[in-house]
């Protein structure tokens, strides 16, 4: 029998490519153009280094934080990611796996599963949402989020619509009809486990979004609901500000990249930012999260708590980012290829192995809590952030 358990994010992403269909795993590695962005937020963590000591380290650590209002047992939260097609449980498993595991999910407005069931699986759920359609359809979708019980309202503003991709594009279809279903059997019969997992809980993939859609208004179809947020004219910070005042509750903006939006974010009231570069899916040519959260931390690290999420794969970029001043990360891809290779499982393995590699860290270094942690900690190389403007 094949141990389940992998002792790695490495791992567990050799595992869903071997599980997955060639189109479904394309549409996780991805990122835009040439794939600058995507690979930097990897390569970045590479050039920094840690400082240890040999003698005297801690008998214990502690990794608990919070973050917009909610504990967490360690500082890693689930980002929240759209059609899960890499398991039929989806959002769910995830959910339920962040629960066991003491940490805050992170719902996608474009998730395959309900809110009101993710949240069931999780009462620590932020809900996300784009900016997309009127402003009365998205008060409903966040009175939905409200009356479900999400904790916090995460808007994703890095995202720009950049569709080029120097390797091509993966072909996911919306709708399994026989015509789809015909074309796409090839790839799908060559990951037997995958599709009789699937065919196990008598679902097909499908990617309708609940919840985008509010009353008894039917599904949409993900490309339906992406037409919608394309056609929709971007926001302003003023409307960011009155998107916040109509949630009223705790409220992340996600996708700051310089320090001059992060303090338009604190001005419009955001509870929270994350650092990020939508994981090299947004302009191509965009720095790593890391190389640009020193900056954004000395101009609003005071005034606002500081998320980053990019390249995380193991607990030494984890510790790597709250050095520099992040309270915590959110990570992407990684749980998604523990979800891959083994449902609810999975994801817990990839907790862990977070959760172990922090711990390690700590140790070595010399740290009995997160809280400790500074950038004389670490080994930073000359040029390694960009200029500020």
């Amino acid at each position: 029998m094949v141990n389940s358990w992998f002792e790695s994010v490495a791992v567990a992403q050799r595992r869903a490519k071997r599980r997955l269909p060639t189109s479904v795993y394309g549409a996780l590695i991805a990122g835009t153009e040439r794939g600058s962005s995507m690979n930097d937020n990897l390569a970045a963590f590479d050039e920094l280094g840690v400082r240890p000591i040999t003698a005297g380290q801690p008998a214990t650590r502690d990794m608990a934080t919070e973050v917009m209002g909610q504990p967490m047992s360690m500082p890693v939260m689930i980002s929240p990611t759209g059609v899960q097609a890499v398991h039929p449980d989806g959002e769910v498993a995830v959910a339920r796996a962040a629960a066991a595991r003491g940490v805050v999910m992170g719902l996608s407005s474009f998730a395959s599963k309900p809110l009101e069931d993710v949240i069931a699986a999780n009462p620590q759920t932020h809900f996300q949402i784009y900016w997309a359609g009127d402003r009365d359809s998205m008060v409903a979708r966040m009175d939905r989020a409200k009356a479900a019980g999400a904790t916090g309202l995460i808007l994703t503003l890095d995202w720009s619509f950049v569709h080029s991709r120097d390797w091509g594009s993966p072909d996911i279809p919306q709708d399994m009809s026989l015509r789809t279903m015909a074309k796409h059997a090839p790839e799908a019969l060559l990951r037997p486990a995958w599709l009789v997992e699937w065919l196990r809980t008598g679902q097909i993939p499908q990617l309708g979004v609940p919840n985008f859609v509010t009353g008894d208004a039917p599904v949409p179809g993900f490309f339906e609901a992406y037409g919608v947020w394309m056609g929709t004219p971007p926001p302003t910070w003023d409307d960011v500000a009155w998107l916040r005042e109509e949630w009223g509750g705790p409220f992340m903006v996600k996708g700051i990249g310089r320090a001059d939006e992060a303090r338009r974010a604190v001005d419009a009231g955001a509870s929270a930012i994350s650092v990020s570069n939508h994981g090299g899916n947004n302009l191509d040519g965009t720095p790593a999260p890391i190389r640009v959260l020193p900056e954004i931390v000395s101009a609003v690290g005071g005034d606002i708590e500081v998320v980053m999420d990019g390249g995380i794969r193991r607990g030494s970029d984890v510790v790597k980012a709250l050095a520099l001043g992040a309270k915590a990360v959110m990570i992407g891809r990684a749980y998604l290829w523990g979800l891959a290779a083994n449902g609810q499982a999975g994801v817990e393995n990839v907790l862990d192995v977070l959760r172990m590699g922090i711990d390690s860290n700590l140790l070595g270094m010399g740290k009995s809590s997160i809280a400790e942690l500074t950038p004389a900690d670490l080994v930073v190389p000359d040029g390694f952030s960009p200029r500020p403007a």
